[in-house]
């Protein structure tokens, strides 16, 4: 395994690949998916975490039955931009994923997409039960997305 700057991984990605993105949260994982042509990101459905080595197996097991050949994983900085102990989690878990797996990780600034998310799930009148089983795969959409959005716009330089 990788890990990739965004510049990097426009270079290397193979074309028509699905990119996947991931909200890494401490009870949840959140999960979107690239179209093939990269410009749109689809909520996935979440996995509940369990340990590493279970949680490395369900989202390689999503990987591979997706077709995904790379990670976007959100990294949560705090407003000021420091590190904080969820950043530390985030760089670990992606360091515990390069023993296991070839796949190419870019981490994403993650700062407001929870709260982006949320903002979109009450603009489309989602319950709040509803919206606490579905904000962390928006959230990995929200991720993804601007992930996308960059990676287009360096295709065209």
């Amino acid at each position: 395994m990788t890990v990739l700057t965004i510049e990097e991984l426009a270079e290397h990605l193979p074309p028509h690949a699905a990119i996947a993105g991931i909200d890494l949260g401490t009870k949840t994982i959140g999960l979107a998916l690239s179209d093939l042509s990269r410009r749109f990101a689809t909520p996935r459905p979440v996995l509940k975490r369990v340990k590493f080595m279970k949680d490395a197996e369900a989202l390689l097991a999503f990987a591979e039955k997706e077709k995904v050949a790379a990670f976007v994983i959100g990294l949560p900085v705090n407003m000021d931009g420091s590190s904080g102990p969820r950043v530390q989690s985030t760089r670990a878990f992606v360091r515990n994923m390069e023993a296991i797996t070839p796949l190419t990780f870019t981490f994403w600034d993650e700062r407001l997409s929870t709260v982006a998310a949320e903002r979109a799930l009450l603009e489309m009148d989602v319950s709040r039960q509803k919206r606490a089983g579905r904000i962390d795969s928006a959230a990995a959409s929200f991720i993804l997305q601007g992930a996308l959005d960059r990676l287009l716009g360096l295709s065209r330089n």
